[in-house]
């Protein structure tokens, strides 16, 4: 029988690797970018053990997403800021691209709806 705490952790689990997948990213380059061993990024992937407060916001970090996205798969206010602060690295003519892009995306999934 699966608990909710487990299930929880494969949850979690699954956004880490996911999103360290996206950036590209070796479960040894999050461990060392993270601060962390391996192993420990290996097992949190898993959902095999809960992690210290600690451990999760060094993972958030080195994930560029907050600890709430990690733990819950909902983008909160930090996460937007975070997406800001990448945006303010662009010059005007790219953060037009990433507008349009935008754009399209809300016109494609629907501008009022929340995506999960």
């Amino acid at each position: 029988m699966v608990t909710d705490a487990a299930l929880c952790l494969k949850e979690i689990g699954q956004r880490i690797l996911e999103r360290r997948k996206k950036l590209g990213m070796t479960q040894e380059a999050l461990a060392e970018k993270g601060d962390v061993t391996a192993q420990f990024v290996s097992y949190a992937e898993a959902g095999k053990r809960a992690m210290r407060p600690e451990n999760l916001l060094k993972i958030a970090t080195a994930l560029e997403v907050s600890a709430d996205y990690l733990l819950t798969g909902e983008i909160i206010d930090k996460d937007l800021l975070i997406l800001a602060d990448k945006l303010r690295t662009l010059t005007p003519s790219q953060v037009r691209i990433v507008e349009g892009i935008i754009d399209e995306c809300r016109a494609l999934y629907g501008s009022g709806e929340k995506q999960t």
